[in-house]
This record gives C-alpha cells, sequence and structure tokens, in this order.
C-alpha cells in the first residue's frame, strides 16, 4: 500500500465550500448594514415630543428584539451551511440553506422596518 497515494472518498464534495462562501460574502454585509441603520434609527425621532415620541419609542422597543433574533437566526444559518458535512448528498441542502441566508437576512430588515413607527 502506498502512503503517499492521497485519500479519494468518492462520496466528498469538492466544491462544497462555494455556495456557503458566497452565502457570507452576501450575508454579512447585509446583517451589519441592518444593524447599523437600524442602530441609528432612533436619531429620526431625536425632535418628536409627547404622542409621537412615545409610539416611536414604543414600536422601536418591540422592532429591537425582533430585529436581534432575525440576526441570531440568520448567523445559525450560516453555521448550518458551513457545518455540514462536505458530502454530494448534502449539496442541494446546503445550497438551500445557503440561498436561505441572506434572503433571511433581507426579510428581518423589511420586518424590522415595518414595525417602526417613523414620524
Amino acid at each position: 500500500m502506498n502512503d503517499l497515494a492521497p485519500n479519494l472518498d468518492p462520496d466528498r464534495d469538492g466544491r462544497a465550500f462555494i455556495a456557503p462562501l458566497v452565502s457570507t460574502l452576501l450575508t454579512l454585509p447585509l446583517g451589519l448594514m441592518s444593524l447599523f441603520f437600524a442602530g441609528i434609527s432612533p436619531m429620526a425621532c431625536d425632535s418628536c415630543n409627547g404622542q409621537t415620541a412615545h409610539d416611536f419609542d414604543a414600536s422601536f422597543q418591540t422592532a429591537w428584539p425582533l430585529l436581534m433574533a432575525g440576526l441570531v437566526v440568520v448567523a445559525g444559518l450560516l453555521v448550518w451551511c458551513w457545518a455540514l458535512p462536505w458530502r454530494k448528498a448534502n449539496a442541494a441542502r446546503r445550497v438551500g440553506i445557503a440561498i436561505a441566508a441572506p434572503a433571511v437576512a433581507v426579510l428581518n430588515t423589511v420586518v424590522f422596518w415595518a414595525l417602526l413607527d417613523l414620524p
């Protein structure tokens, strides 16, 4: 037996890293931009007072935890995408999760802004 010969596994997917890599390169900037713009959104109501300020604060207190939970889900999808065994049998599942991660990031941002009661 030759010890220098590579251990070639016919079931191993040599291109398994492509979908998680593309997903990560899309999702991380989306998530960071979402977090940044959501973080500065309270400045939209700096000059508000009375009922308008109260309505904005109430909506922000609901929307912010949902945004954070959504970003945790997005991070979980990215980790899951990378952690799947690199087998050909998991190729479709990996691509599906890789597509879901940026889609959930965008949906998360849309839900945040929909919940926010801007003046």
